[in-house]
């Protein structure tokens, strides 16, 4: 883990993409991602979760084209919501926007959702801006599934969001480093960042088709893992407490 960074060397934004498996997507999408940036004062954090095809190999190599660019490699598989955490870990920015390695989040909202998420008059409590897809390009199947998932999770948690599924996000590392980890994490940010106390906000944003390689999810997968991450996030939300703000005498 890399040490915490100095004043001078901290960028005002850290982007992370977690990729498994993405050759033909991975540089193209570091590319766009400066593209869209160019200007601002960033870095681009692609988090290589042990992929067995060129992934790797075809980020370092846009790595000299990118100087914001870093590439951090998982020895292990370890999953999306591992990946995201390490590079918040090695985020060296107070803001950092995710979104998908797949190429489907279009780059283009990621200005907009941190200057939503850091206007002047913001409320104080406000952690976290998330995207939600409108115009989806997926399959009949894939958009069912994600419908019914999102209504029973809204219903089941409160945490007001239409789209957890959607990879663009905006937050404050100093509120994700209070979430408590594991494994599917990502799916229930809102309802974590709520728990934890900080306000939530929501953007529509747009959606691509994927033109590179294929979904590291299942329909029947994603239903199982989902029933049991949903039982374990209605016992944290029920084990909350909040203590309304402290004061020091």
């Amino acid at each position: 883990m890399s040490a915490e960074p100095t004043a001078n060397d901290r960028p005002d934004l850290s982007v992370v993409t977690p990729m498994h498996n993405e050759a033909g997507n991975a540089a193209r999408l570091a590319r766009e991602i400066a593209d869209v940036l160019k200007g601002r004062s960033f870095e681009i954090i692609c988090v290589d979760d042990a992929s067995t095809d060129t992934t790797r190999e075809e980020l370092v190599a846009v790595k000299a084209d990118i100087p914001e660019l870093r590439v951090l490699t998982h020895r292990a598989n370890s999953g999306q919501s591992r990946a995201i955490r390490t590079g918040v870990l090695a985020a060296r920015a107070n803001v950092v926007c995710t979104l998908d390695g797949d190429g489907q989040n279009p780059p283009e909202h990621i200005p907009a959702l941190v200057d939503t998420l850091m206007r002047a008059d913001a409320p104080q409590d406000l952690g976290m801006v998330a995207g939600q897809r409108v115009g989806r390009q997926d399959s009949a199947a894939k958009k069912f599934a994600s419908r019914l998932g999102n209504g029973i999770r809204k219903s089941m948690l409160g945490d007001d969001a239409n789209d957890t599924g959607c990879g663009l996000k905006a937050f404050k590392r100093e509120a994700y480093l209070l979430l408590p980890f594991f494994d599917h994490q990502h799916r229930f940010l809102p309802a974590l960042m709520k728990r934890e106390g900080y306000r939530l906000e929501f953007r529509d944003v747009t959606h691509r088709a994927r033109t590179e390689g294929e979904s590291k999810y299942t329909n029947i997968g994603r239903l199982f893992a989902s029933v049991s991450d949903m039982v374990g996030m209605m016992w944290l939300n029920s084990r909350a407490r909040q203590p309304g703000g402290w004061d020091e005498s």
